[in-house]
């Protein structure tokens, strides 16, 4: 049955008025927040390491542990407030995407990019970088970001924004992953949605056309005459990858749900006769991977349909299996299984890695060949380079375009997102799938994510991540090293 416009946008608009609209905190909460914030950091001692104080995280690679007490960032998770006449929204640092799209929705209005999981913060996103099948035409999270508040090593909140005393920081902030501060305001641009979602799911055989079509939808944002709204692909083989190309209407009509016993990677597939098409509403688009944490689900046998009958349904989503996750990194279930099976042990191969597009068919070649992983996701993007962002690289903080994660104006690149595991090669050194990732990626002029395992030397991560520039943004802005550097934080040693 067809839902209603109100119903696709995620609950009823809210009309004008006074106070607060649904969903939203007011600026009285986020001042109570951030001076809670700010009475935490005074409580660590100066000797310890600076930290969240939070339980659950989307990052992949291990947390140090800490015993002294960590920043307490529980009343900086909400939205303060959304602005439909400049289609802008001030956010805590902390909010969750499925927050801000429910705040956001109820307007008629997204964030520009929504990255796929319901748990990731827009803090989290801006710092860590995020990406989603907006970013062919709006770049990455943090492009869309107008100002920040930002709580620095050095204890003091400062508001960042391109052009002001602070534009060193706002244009370092984002890759940084909490070494040079934590947020705990962004104002952030919006845009229009329509309350529908309709699909087009493509075929195609072979790896060279699948980088042919991505290009070219990129640089006409059309396909076969329709307007492309939303595009990312999936990669089962080298003969069977799709692109999902998604196109917003108003239109009325019956929708699909696969937030139950349907799989939507499973949906797409088709014998390529002929494109295959579906629609959703727009806020079960945006979520349409958490349900099954794209296939990652499979892992916990959440897909076979036995189990799955019985599974409650409020746990088929990316928060529950990161539990599940925490359980096996805690236990380490998986690796006695294995043992017990008189397998190896298995190597953790969890990436996001960016590649320039015409690289695109050949790496994802070389890694069918090599890493025994499938599927594959494909996520084109560019930055916006918006009005002024020429002049940004002008400006007296002298930080040219965002440095700690330098990818060219211009020029399109694809992320490819492999999420699994490999059995150990007995005598390989620690890490040896990722090494050989790491490498290959290097050679095709791309760059990694730094959620994961890595692997890097410094002198090799220096020359990727900023180097000399993050070195000089971490003695302004944390003095004292109250917070990790880049370097010992993201890099796996043993």
């Amino acid at each position: 049955m067809a839902q209603t416009v109100d119903a696709a946008l995620g609950g009823a608009r809210e009309p004008g008025g006074g106070g607060n609209r649904p969903h939203e905190i007011g600026q009285a909460g986020h001042r109570a927040g951030v001076e809670r914030l700010l009475a935490s950091y005074r409580a660590i001692p100066r000797d310890a390491t600076v930290r969240l104080a939070k339980k659950t995280s989307n990052l992949f690679r291990a947390r140090p542990k800490n015993s002294a007490p960590g920043l307490d960032v529980s009343g900086l998770g909400g939205v303060i407030s959304v602005d439909p006449d400049a289609m802008t929204a001030d956010v805590q640092g902390m909010c969750t995407y499925e927050d801000l799209v429910d705040a956001t929705l109820a307007y008629g209005l997204a964030p520009l990019v929504v990255p796929q999981l319901k748990t990731i913060t827009l803090g989290g996103a801006v710092t860590g970088l995020g990406i989603e099948s907006t970013s062919f035409r709006s770049g990455l999270p943090h492009e869309s970001v107008l100002e920040i508040d930002i709580l620095a090593g050095s204890g003091d909140v400062v508001t960042a924004t391109p052009d002001n005393e602070y534009g060193d920081l706002f244009r370092g902030f984002p890759n940084s992953y909490g070494t040079l501060g934590y947020s705990t305001r962004l104002r952030i641009e919006l845009e229009p949605v329509l309350p529908y979602v309709a699909l087009r799911h493509v075929r195609f055989h072979d790896l060279e056309s699948v980088q042919t079509v991505m290009a070219r939808i990129v640089a006409e944002r059309e396909y076969e005459g329709d307007r492309v709204d939303y595009l990312d692909g999936v990669v089962f083989s080298r003969t069977e990858a799709y692109l999902t190309l998604g196109r917003q209407t108003d239109e009325p009509g019956p929708v699909s749900d696969y937030t139950d016993s349907a799989i939507f990677y499973r949906s797409i597939q088709h014998d390529g006769t002929a494109p295959r098409t579906d629609r959703l509403t727009v806020r079960d688009y945006l979520w349409r991977w958490d349900t099954d944490w794209f296939w990652c689900s499979r892992a916990f046998g959440a897909q076979n349909p036995r189990i799955r009958r019985l599974w409650p349904k409020k746990y088929l989503r990316s928060s529950f299996y990161w539990k599940l996750i925490a359980l096996d990194q805690k236990y380490d279930i998986a690796d006695r299984l294995e043992k017990r099976k008189g397998n190896p042990i298995r190597e953790r191969v969890v990436q996001d890695i960016e590649v320039p597009i015409e690289n695109t068919a050949a790496f994802v070649s070389w890694f069918l060949d090599e890493i025994p992983i499938e599927p594959l996701w494909l996520c084109p993007l560019r930055l916006r380079e918006p009005d002024g962002y020429a002049d940004a690289q002008d400006s007296d903080a002298g930080v040219r375009g965002w440095p700690l994660y330098p990818l060219e104006p211009h020029r399109t690149y694809v992320n490819v997102g492999f999420w699994s595991s490999v059995p150990v090669v007995p005598g390989e050194p620690d890490g040896a799938a990722n090494r050989r990732i790491e490498k290959k990626v290097t050679e095709f002029d791309g760059h990694k994510s730094l959620y994961s395992d890595s692997f890097y030397d410094r002198d090799e991560f220096d020359a990727l991540y900023g180097g000399d520039g993050y070195r000089r943004l971490k003695e302004k802005y944390d003095p004292d090293s109250r917070l990790l550097d880049l370097y010992s934080k993201a890099v796996h040693r043993r």
